[in-house]
C-alpha cells in the first residue's frame, strides 16, 4: 500500500471484463472537462459529475453516488487549494464501464500528497483520509500517478452493481 493509503490497479479486485466480445451499455463511456483551479470549480465539479451520472443512467445507488460526489469534491478541493500555484487549470475525468466507476483528478503541480494520519487537534488536513476511507468502504480503490509532464492524477475506481438487461 502506498503512503497515500491507495491501492495499485485502474479497477477493484475482480472487476476485469468477462473473456469474449461484448457490446457496450449505453451508459459506457468517457468524459472530461476542465476547469480554473479556484474555489468555484469544487461545486461545478460535483454538479458536473452529478449531472453526468443523471444523464447517462448510470447504475449508481444513492450511497455510492453520495460518496463519489464527496470524493471529487475533496479532489477537486485539493487541486484548487495546493496546485492552483503551478496549475491554473484542472481536470476531471469519469469514466464508466458495466461493472466499475472511475473518477480522476489532474492537475500540473509535481508533489505527490500523502494521506494524514488523524490528528484531532487540527481541523483540516483530512481530505485524504475521507477518500480512503469512502472508496474503501465503496469496495473500491485509489491511487496517485504521475503525467508525463510533471504533473498528477488522483484517481479512484467504484465498482457498480452490473444492470440487467433481458
Amino acid at each position: 500500500m502506498d503512503d497515500d493509503g491507495c491501492g495499485r490497479g485502474p479497477r477493484p479486485e475482480g472487476g476485469a471484463a468477462p473473456p469474449g466480445p461484448r457490446h457496450p451499455l449505453p451508459y459506457e463511456g468517457v468524459w472530461r472537462f476542465t476547469a480554473p483551479a479556484v474555489d468555484a470549480s469544487v461545486p461545478q465539479a460535483r454538479h458536473a459529475v452529478r449531472d453526468l451520472l443523471l444523464r447517462q443512467g448510470v447504475p449508481v445507488s444513492d450511497d455510492l453516488a453520495q460518496g463519489l460526489l464527496l470524493i471529487v469534491s475533496e479532489l477537486v478541493t485539493n487541486a484548487v487549494k495546493h496546485a492552483a500555484v503551478l496549475s491554473p487549470t484542472i481536470a476531471v475525468e469519469v469514466a464508466v464501464e458495466a461493472e466499475w466507476l472511475r473518477v480522476s483528478v489532474e492537475d500540473d503541480h509535481p508533489y505527490r500528497p500523502t494521506a494524514l494520519e488523524t490528528d484531532h487537534g487540527r481541523t483540516g488536513g483530512r481530505g485524504l483520509l475521507l477518500v480512503r476511507e469512502v472508496t474503501r468502504e465503496a469496495g473500491g480503490v485509489c491511487d496517485v500517478e504521475y503525467t508525463a509532464s510533471g504533473g498528477k492524477v488522483i484517481w479512484v475506481a467504484l465498482p457498480l452493481k452490473p444492470a440487467r438487461h433481458p
